[in-house]
């Protein structure tokens, strides 16, 4: 296991030749804010119950997870996380799982893609590695967003359904910062030997799950590089 270089990156000057072990490897990215330009999840939600409506749930969210953090009393395991379970609790609980997966298709042409990192992903699968997608976004959209890709396994932070109806609650840990670092070493634990390891990640969420990897790579969004 290397050292991670935690300072920002150009992903267009991104290597992904070396080959520091035996084996084709695997290589882990992160989805938001490394892949695509932004947050995916505010996007999701304002499909599916209006992007005004979303927009300030978000707003409410914050408040109350503010104001529950101050009291101890967050439900996430941090302040962005309580955030989150507030945000999703408000806005998905009691929507059928068939218009969230209707609402994740109607997400796939708004993504805008960070270029240089799919380029990269697409290097690291024509020479033959394995790619994983580990991210806090939802499991009900990501596997529309990844279609066509080539990617071999997703980690995700996972909604609860009850007879296909959202309860609003996780399934899942929420697949960030430890909780993400502790899944991807479980994957490499179970899929094993991997061979060599990259990951592409921003700062500071996910630098430990980069402190796993052979090579770690904090990825910077640049303006230049926006696709459509």
């Amino acid at each position: 296991m290397q050292t991670i270089d935690t300072r920002p990156v150009d992903a267009a000057s991104i290597q992904t030749t070396e080959n520091p072990g035996d084996g084709p490897g695997v290589a882990f990215f992160d989805f938001d804010g490394t892949l695509i330009h932004g947050d995916s999840l505010p996007m999701f939600v304002g499909e599916v119950i209006g992007r005004r409506r979303a927009a300030l749930a978000l707003a409410d969210a914050i408040r109350s997870g503010l104001h529950r953090h101050l009291r101890g009393r967050g439900p996430g395991a941090d302040f962005p996380g309580s955030v989150k379970a507030i945000f999703l609790k408000r806005t998905l609980r009691g929507v059928p799982v068939a218009d969230a997966l209707a609402a994740a298709e109607r997400m796939i042409p708004r993504i805008r893609w960070h270029a240089p990192l799919l380029d990269t992903l697409k290097a690291h699968r024509d020479q033959g590695r394995r790619v994983v997608v580990a991210t806090g976004a939802l499991d009900l959209y990501m596997p529309a967003l990844l279609r066509g890709l080539g990617v071999d396994d997703l980690l995700a932070t996972g909604m609860e359904a009850v007879d296909g109806i959202l309860t609003g609650r996780l399934a899942t840990g929420n697949c960030v910062r430890q909780d993400k670092a502790e899944r991807v070493s479980d994957w490499i634990r179970r899929n094993g030997p991997v061979g060599p390891t990259w990951g592409y990640g921003n700062r500071p969420s996910d630098l430990p799950m980069l402190a796993l990897m052979q090579r770690g790579e904090v990825v910077t969004i640049r303006r230049r590089h926006a696709q459509q």
